[in-house]
């Protein structure tokens, strides 16, 4: 399928939870066309030949490598995807970029680097910079000539990216911002030449700046010592009178959190990409191993413990996937129908990031999730081995735990997912209103549980309709009984996160088979029909538990027993046998080698 057009039946971001998605209207990894196979296969090849050789001299910090790798990876257009035409870049649509982070995102540090470079490191500068800005630093971001970093996050402030305490204070000529304080975490930040540094004019305009490594007043801190991705570069900044010329502020004077929050939307799908991309390779050398490492006589890849746990690693992979791809499709067609309407470049990829920011918080969340599960069962296939660091698992086990803390903590994304969706429904871009109160009603009502539906995956499609119905009855009676006090209560409000997420991916799920066995017929993907019951199946009892611990953290008497009633009828399920289809799962994985699909 291609993507030089917008589907007019794209959702609004945040709708798939009141409306039905058509299965035929959704884009699915099948749905690649035959350049972004290509482009997924460069990366696979690029990291093959020219990374993970050297990665151990890279995780060493070898002086000049990790630079050095930038620079090949430019040169192959790596680095400039997203990147207009006429500043150097490749102009691919969103999905493309999206397969080079996923195609990528098994090069450890490597991956670190490049993500940093070609998101925060470009995009601010891209999306916001004025055209002399761009014209002079877009083209050597592109190439790699010039290496990108940004410096938001500072000893005192995190997750609280507007405590910032960095200043400027406008020179007494007229032509310099003066900057003073210290950023930390700095990705790339040791060989970067260009950096996107926050900082507050007169300690009260939070404010974006290029600044460059040369200038005067700035410098930077020694490599910090870290448990994981450790041949990233990551360095503190001090800024000491730092002399910014005025031309350097980056978009308007005090609109700096625009930049830092725009810039996070698409960031947090792209991380959900590259945490995937590396989801797959940890899974296929677990396979790998399993398939030669023999115990009492026989590969340890015959033992049912250690098919479940391919499959489940396989499993989340999918699912992850489909949401993946399925959200990014949005975005394309939302930059599109902007750009169709007169949007610049510019405010129509970041316009159409903005509209999907829900759904990319809870990509990220479950994208870093999975890649965690799948390290952490990777090494446990590996047994002793995997603590070894001869063994590269042991690698992909420290790398991994970095993602669930950077592009906002997986707590604040959560607590982000339901506090959009609220807002968006008090501003009257989302009606939730009208399906809440039929829930509500539906409540009071006698239950129907007839299914008289024969058709594909009704009873499937109706278990989607009852998580969802689920969502909105906690939701709504949460916000009606807390009020104000509902931002205090956020064990309750990650609960309801974690419903959304399950839902969304489970959704997602069944609309790719739904869409692959209307195209191949349904005994031609078996392993994908499997994948996607053992995830509903699964799905449903994790709805369950946290809708139950939400009422309960609220609710009392008779409407909290009507309310796990309801909750228990919107998430029942027939019996299947998910060892069966687990076992099928592993079966497919060992018999090809590697994660399959």
């Amino acid at each position: 399928m291609g993507t030089a057009t917008a589907h007019q039946t794209s959702l609004k971001g945040g709708e798939w939870l009141i409306k039905e998605s058509i299965a035929a209207e959704t884009f699915t990894p099948e749905d690649f066309n035959e350049e972004q196979q290509m482009v997924k296969d460069m990366c696979a090849q690029f990291l093959d030949s020219e990374v993970l050789p050297v990665i151990e001299r890279v995780d060493k910090l070898e002086q000049g490598l990790m630079p050095s790798l930038m620079v090949k990876a430019g040169e192959q257009g790596l680095l400039g995807a997203s990147i207009p035409e006429d500043l150097g870049g490749l102009g691919k649509d969103f999905i493309t970029s999206t397969l080079v982070n996923e195609g990528l995102g098994g090069g450890f540090s490597f991956s670190v680097a490049v993500a940093a470079h070609t998101g925060i490191g470009t995009l601010p500068i891209l999306y916001f910079g004025n055209e002399a800005q761009k014209k002079k630093y877009i083209p050597k971001l592109a190439s790699g000539e010039w290496k990108g970093a940004y410096g938001l996050t500072e000893p005192n402030s995190g997750s609280d990216a507007l405590g910032a305490k960095t200043t400027a204070k406008l020179s007494e000529d007229g032509k310099f911002y003066i900057l003073n304080g210290q950023k930390c975490w700095i990705t790339n930040g040791g060989f970067a030449d260009v950096y996107t540094v926050f900082a507050k004019i007169d300690g009260k305009d939070f404010t974006g700046f290029i600044v460059e490594r040369g200038f005067e007043g700035f410098t930077r801190g020694p490599e910090e010592h870290k448990m994981g991705i450790k041949g990233s570069s990551t360095v503190q900044l001090y800024f000491q009178d730092c002399k910014v010329p005025v031309e350097n502020m980056l978009g308007e004077r005090g609109k700096g959190h625009v930049i830092a929050f725009n810039i996070l939307n698409i960031g947090r799908l792209k991380l959900a990409a590259a945490a995937l991309g590396g989801s797959k390779r940890t899974l296929s050398t677990s396979i790998e191993y399993a398939k030669t490492r023999e115990q009492f006589k026989t590969p340890i890849a015959n033992f049912g413990a250690i098919k479940y746990k391919l499959a489940e690693m396989a499993i989340r992979i999918w699912v992850g996937e489909s949401a993946l791809y399925r959200t990014s499709k949005w975005i394309d067609d939302k930059e599109i129908e902007l750009l169709n309407g007169g949007k610049p470049f510019n405010e129509a990829l970041l316009g159409a990031a903005e509209e999907y920011a829900i759904e990319c918080a809870m990509l990220k969340v479950f994208g870093s999730e999975v890649l965690d599960y799948v390290v952490d069962e990777g090494v446990q296939i590996h047994g002793g081995n995997g603590f070894s660091d001869e063994y590269i698992v042991s690698k992909a086990y420290r790398d991994s735990r970095i993602n669930r803390i950077y592009e906002g903590t997986n707590e604040i994304n959560r607590l982000l997912t339901l506090d959009m969706t609220l807002k968006r429904a008090m501003k009257g871009r989302l009606d939730l209103m009208g399906p809440a109160m039929s829930v509500a009603k539906e409540l009071m009502s006698i239950p129907d549980f007839g299914n008289d539906d024969e058709t594909p995956f009704a009873k499937e499609k109706k278990l989607i309709q009852g998580f969802k119905k689920a969502i909105l009855m906690v939701s709504g009676a949460a916000v009606q009984k807390l009020m104000m006090k509902i931002d205090s209560e956020q064990e309750i409000l990650m609960n309801i996160a974690d419903m959304a997420i399950e839902t969304f991916n489970a959704e997602s799920a069944l609309l790719r088979i739904n869409k692959l066995s209307d195209a191949k017929g349904e005994e031609n993907c078996r392993t994908q029909y499997d994948m996607m019951k053992v995830y509903l199946t699964d799905a449903a009892a994790r709805i369950n538990k946290n809708g139950t611990d939400a009422i309960n953290g609220f609710a009392e008497g008779d409407e909290q027993r009507m309310m796990l009633l309801g909750l228990k009828r919107f998430t029942k399920t027939e019996p299947f046998n998910t060892k069966d289809a687990r076992r099928r799962i592993a079966d497919k994985l060992i018999t090809d080698g590697k994660y399959p699909l």
